[in-house]
């Protein structure tokens, strides 16, 4: 059985994450998605998640390529995951390339294309632009209104 693992926060989960958890899956017979906690995130990226670990560990369990979902509490733990879980394949998007290359001592490491048009950042600054627009909107009719 070949084993591929997968990081990420996979945060506001859309077809890009499918995409790569797919295309991941396709490189072996079993997925293993190592999904960044809300501490580690706080933490050591330095960001907030939208939906807490357990709401995302949810979504990513109903997804039929992903096997299992376990926890990423540091970044140092990637070595010792590939071993205890007999990892075959390491897996990142291609905007990490390069930067896990050192674990190729412990098996293959890959990097795959991410879908270019789509990435939570940008459903984020959507959200804001609509949300600011819609703000603005309602303002400017508010005003409209007192001046009638």
């Amino acid at each position: 059985m070949k084993r591929v693992i997968t990081y990420g926060t996979f945060d506001l989960l859309h077809y890009g994450h499918i995409n790569l958890l797919r295309r991941a899956r396709a490189l072996g017979d079993y997925l293993i998605v190592a999904l960044s906690t809300d501490e580690f995130n706080q933490k050591q990226k330095a960001k907030q998640s939208y939906f807490d670990y357990k709401t995302r560990e949810l979504m990513l369990d109903a997804i039929r390529y992903v096997d299992l979902v376990i926890p990423e509490e540091t970044w140092e733990q990637k070595p010792d995951d590939i071993k205890l879980y007999k990892v075959d394949i390491f897996v990142m998007g291609d905007d990490w390339e390069g930067r896990f290359d050192y674990l190729s001592e412990f098996c293959e490491v890959a990097y795959l294309p991410k879908t270019p048009e789509i990435s939570s950042t940008m459903i984020r600054n959507d959200n804001l632009n609509t949300t600011a627009f819609e703000s603005l909107k309602n303002s400017l009719s508010n005003s409209m209104d007192k001046q009638t």
